[in-house]
């Protein structure tokens, strides 16, 4: 990736909980002072930048003097209701130190995505705030999130808005240096997420947070697939931001990104909750690698209950899911007609997402 900073206009930077942690059970503010003000002076050389931030239930944790995360949903709810608040407020008075800069707060759920009319509505707005040389803080809407709208960690949530504002990188920031292979080296360029690569990472254990690395590699995956790069580093590293901005390939691990699929295809590929699994023969799933449509007879399986317009996945015998599709016809219809042979389109090619580039 030989790209110069010039070309990376539009920058998604993603904060993990474990940089607010000051080794004392509370929060570290001079992280908050380093980071907007990286960010100030990226904005000041007229670069566009997203900020996905976690920290609200951390925040929370510190004002209640809490040492462990709640388990029960109504006290997570709680804890980030107390501690949102608090955060926007420590990067407020951050941001206030560098005239015609602003921040805003932008709060999603999966419901935000999986609606169409929804999702347009979200990049719109942020779009909108970055004309105004506004600072968009992103986070899950902690208050309201329930299991089934939860996107489970703000790593997948920064590479959905990375792909939903066709940002040029995704920066995730991190208490770690990168990915390490087996000598505990620093994997500098990952050029395809492999199986290999994916048994490298292992689960957070931390009381304030969630994910890890392994959750950081999956983000990484919506973002090269998205055809944007996507850098896994050290938060705590002075001026890291600016310096992979300059050097992408010198800091932390780089994930080379692919071709990208097109803004529409992005969101029926990571923006929505598929609703059930359509299981194809070879056949079909060849002529779907192949850019074609998915036909009844191709169809040997059905989970799940969707309808007409909702984003299925579509798995081969293997049970590997290689493509998302919106679908022409509800899962009731398509168990009477799977099979058959005729031409009762189930899914148009223009609304199929291919995932894997593998040929059957």
């Amino acid at each position: 990736m030989k790209q110069s900073q010039k070309n990376y206009k539009r920058v998604v930077v993603k904060i993990g909980s474990s940089l607010f942690a000051s080794g004392k059970g509370c929060i570290d503010f001079k992280f908050f002072d380093d980071t907007v003000s990286q960010l100030a002076k990226l904005m000041q050389n007229g670069k566009e930048v997203v900020l996905v931030s976690s920290g609200a239930i951390a925040m929370g944790m510190c004002i209640l003097k809490l040492d462990s995360r709640p388990k029960a949903v109504s006290d997570l709810q709680a804890v980030a209701a107390i501690g949102q608040n608090e955060l926007m407020n420590a990067y407020r008075r951050c941001i206030n130190k560098y005239p015609g800069i602003n921040v805003a707060q932008v709060l999603l759920t999966w419901d935000d995505f999986n609606d169409r009319n929804r999702y347009l509505n979200a990049k719109n707005t942020i779009l909108a705030l970055l004309g105004y040389r506004s600072i968009p803080i992103v986070n899950e809407n902690d208050t309201v999130s329930t299991d089934e709208i939860k996107f489970g960690d703000n790593d997948k949530l920064s590479a959905l808005v990375a792909s939903l504002v066709s940002a040029d990188m995704l920066i995730i920031l991190s208490d770690i240096d990168g990915l390490l292979d087996k000598d505990k080296s620093v994997v500098r360029v990952v050029e395809e997420i492999t199986p290999q690569i994916k048994a490298l990472a292992c689960p957070t254990d931390k009381k304030t947070c969630v994910g890890g690395m392994v959750t950081k590699i999956e983000a990484a995956k919506i973002s090269v697939d998205s055809g944007i790069p996507c850098v896994i580093a050290n938060g705590r590293q002075k001026d890291i931001i600016s310096s992979i901005i300059e050097e992408p390939l010198k800091y932390g691990t780089t994930f080379l990104p692919k071709g990208g699929l097109a803004a529409r295809k992005r969101w029926i590929a990571f923006g929505v909750k598929p609703k059930g699994k359509i299981m194809v023969d070879d056949g079909a799933k060849r002529a779907l690698l192949n850019r074609k449509s998915l036909l009844s007879v191709g169809v040997v399986g059905v989970d799940g209950d969707f309808e007409e317009g909702d984003v299925v996945g579509i798995i081969d015998k293997q049970k590997l899911e290689f493509a998302r599709g919106r679908v022409f016809i509800s899962s009731r219809q398509l168990e009477e007609v799977m099979g058959r042979r005729s031409d009762k389109e189930v899914i148009h090619c223009d609304n199929i997402a291919i995932l894997t580039a593998d040929k059957a």
